[in-house]
């Protein structure tokens, strides 16, 4: 087990880390360990309790669901959904640009799902052996197939409109 400490005044925290094996896919980071520690001036019966030793772990797998949701998926669903975010991220970069009210802290989530499902791509590449060469080269041919496409929050604009419309062309007919 490798274990990495960081010490400042008050609290020690330690990173730790497992043994990964080698069939193993998900990671070996098992998470925090906080320590607080009692400073000399501390009264008697706070020395009592430093005794103790209070340990509280912080684990840092927040996203351990969404991570086996993305590698649940095939690769062609994760290019699908990549090709989706990145026109998502575009609308978002058009309401910016238009001064329309949106939602800042999109554009950061969007980025890191795409970065995580291109992260998952690429660990899929080098199970099955390809270079990164090669791969540079299997991303710019995916690149040019790509066929443009409306985002589905465009589209569900758009069939939002449409009912409208249809809604008032029943009522004036």
């Amino acid at each position: 087990m490798l274990s990495l400490s960081i010490a400042s005044p008050g609290t020690a925290v330690t990173f730790l880390r497992g043994n990964a094996s080698a069939n193993s896919t998900s990671s070996s980071f098992h998470g925090v360990r906080i320590q607080h520690q009692v400073s000399a001036r501390a009264t008697p019966a706070a020395t009592i309790a430093s005794s103790s030793r209070k340990l509280s772990v912080v684990m840092m797998s927040k996203r351990e669901a969404e991570l086996k949701d993305i590698r649940a998926k095939t690769t062609e669903e994760l290019l699908e959904e990549v090709v989706d975010l990145k026109g998502e991220l575009f609308m978002l970069r058009l309401q910016k640009s238009a001064r329309n009210e949106y939602k800042s802290s999109e554009f950061r989530r969007m980025k890191k799902l795409v970065a995580r499902m291109l992260t998952v791509r690429r660990e899929r590449e080098i199970e099955e052996g390809i270079g990164k060469r090669l791969s540079r080269k299997l991303d710019r041919q995916w690149k040019k197939s790509i066929v443009p496409r409306p985002p589905p929050s465009l589209k569900k604009l758009q069939e939002e409109e449409a009912a409208a419309e249809a809604a008032e062309a029943a009522k004036s007919a």
